[in-house]
């Protein structure tokens, strides 16, 4: 009987059936926004691995390319993570109050912002490629070998920030069902392209780790007009007109003040992990290769739990709006639970058979070394960190975005870095010491989440 509710409540989660949440059981109305949120990251942590494994076949600097690129891209990922914070924030709040019009305008508001803002990493991209390798430590060969897909995956950065926040929008609807399934189209096209462009197929040439690139914009750039058509359409929950399509400046305002701190917490944690990989680069391209290996397969995981944490946002935001703050905090204390449970058996999964899972994605002894080492370490202190990312999420959906902000400084920035350095290098425990900060940290920034977010000060921000 609970397998036949189980599966019943599954189709209705994949099919979006449900979009409000502010009434009903709690532990279902986590269930059925969870779901999609989950198979949505976990199409995602697919693609990033299934990516990883097709660029490891072509050279080690290819991977180490990659590492170095991204740790740039996390620059955007945070400007696109912090305006789809605000997005669903607001959005889930008006929808709360029962307001659609409004909740429409925001998300539109928001897509201006993010079409303004890839424009000037569009620029930065396509003409200091080389130059940004170079600044990350790139050696000479790595950058006449990969600066084609910095190129490409800067120039086309509108697509990965549009296919963000669109999906936001989706979400703080409560229209998580769609969000996957663009994800999925996206990120399919992504797996199945790779191999195409980076090995070549037929008259397509062979373009190496620029193929990535050239898939990854192709897939998500078809990823976001699926989106454009979806939130265009008469039946969606959030439904955008031509009445909609103009700048109300109010709104702008209200969501770039919520941005700011998420965009501020997600930078000071995006700039900590790019001084990691700085710091690990002094140790050479088998280290940085493992790390970015381990970084993948730990984002396979972790992503899922992001799903959990969104879900959370959500459900804290739908509620605050509905005037039921109780109500959103014990959701938020059940889903930080679950995924405690979730991350602890995925750690242990990790800690026994590390060197069997880095092994799939390199052949090289010290790669599989380090990124062994990577992955044991850095999984424990993400059983913790389990905590702190559905509490941080749930700040950021009630429209509190500075106190999570304030946590990220001093835990990544004021702690995890100097830490990673001083073991590294002053106590000699090299890549060990980065990946053991970065475990530290992680512990830390959850029991400070869970100490300020006991105190309440969220159910009262207005957004």
């Amino acid at each position: 009987m609970r397998i036949n509710k189980f599966f019943k409540y599954f189709i209705q989660a994949v099919k979006g059936d449900q979009k409000s949440f502010v009434t009903g059981n709690i532990n279902k109305a986590i269930f059925m926004l969870s779901v999609p949120m989950i198979l949505e990251m976990v199409m995602e942590s697919l693609f990033a691995v299934v990516d990883i494994y097709f660029v490891g076949k072509v050279s080690v600097n290819a991977v180490a390319t990659v590492a170095l690129t991204e740790s740039v891209i996390m620059i955007i990922y945070a400007l696109a993570i912090g305006f789809s914070m605000a997005a669903t924030a607001v959005v889930s709040r008006r929808i709360g109050e029962k307001k659609p019009t409004e909740a429409s305008e925001a998300g539109v508001q928001a897509i201006f912002l993010t079409l303004c803002i890839s424009l000037v990493f569009s620029f930065v991209g396509i003409f200091f490629s080389k130059d940004i390798l170079r600044l990350m430590g790139g050696e000479a060969d790595l950058i006449e070998e990969g600066y084609g897909y910095t190129m490409i995956m800067l120039g086309g950065n509108v697509t990965v920030m549009l296919l963000f926040l669109i999906n936001a929008i989706f979400r703080g609807a409560g229209d998580a069902s769609i969000a996957m399934r663009v994800l999925w189209i996206a990120n399919g096209l992504n797996i199945i392209l790779d191999p195409i462009f980076i090995f070549g197929l037929g008259p397509i040439p062979a373009f190496g780790v620029e193929g990535a690139a050239i898939a990854t914009n192709t897939g998500r750039g078809i990823g976001v007009i699926i989106q454009l058509i979806a939130l265009t359409g008469k039946h969606s929950v959030i439904s955008v007109g031509w009445e909609h399509i103009k700048i109300k400046w109010k709104t702008i305002k209200n969501l770039i003040n919520i941005s700011l701190g998420g965009i501020g917490q997600y930078m000071i944690g995006t700039l900590s992990w790019l001084f990691l990989v700085r710091i690990s680069a002094v140790f050479g391209s088998e280290v940085l290769a493992g790390y970015a290996i381990a970084f993948r397969i730990i984002m396979f995981t972790i992503l899922p739990s992001w799903g959990m944490s969104n879900a959370a946002a959500t459900l804290v935001g739908q509620n605050l709006g509905a005037g039921q703050p109780e109500r959103a905090e014990k959701s938020v204390w059940k889903t930080a639970f679950y995924n405690m449970l979730f991350l602890a058996a995925v750690s242990l999964i990790f800690g026994i058979w590390a060197e069997f899972f880095v092994s799939l994605f390199a052949a090289e002894p010290e790669v599989v070394k380090y990124g062994s080492m990577a992955l044991r370490v850095i999984c424990c202190g993400y059983i913790f960190f389990a905590y702190g990312m559905v509490i941080g999420q749930s700040f950021n959906g009630a429209g509190d975005t500075k106190t999570p902000t304030i946590i990220n400084f001093f835990c990544f920035w004021m702690f995890e870095v100097p830490l990673a350095w001083i073991l590294s290098r002053t106590f000699d425990l090299g890549p060990l010491g980065i990946f053991l900060a970065i475990a530290i940290a992680s512990s830390l920034f959850a029991l400070l989440s869970i100490i300020l977010f006991k105190r309440g000060k969220w159910k009262m921000v207005q957004v």
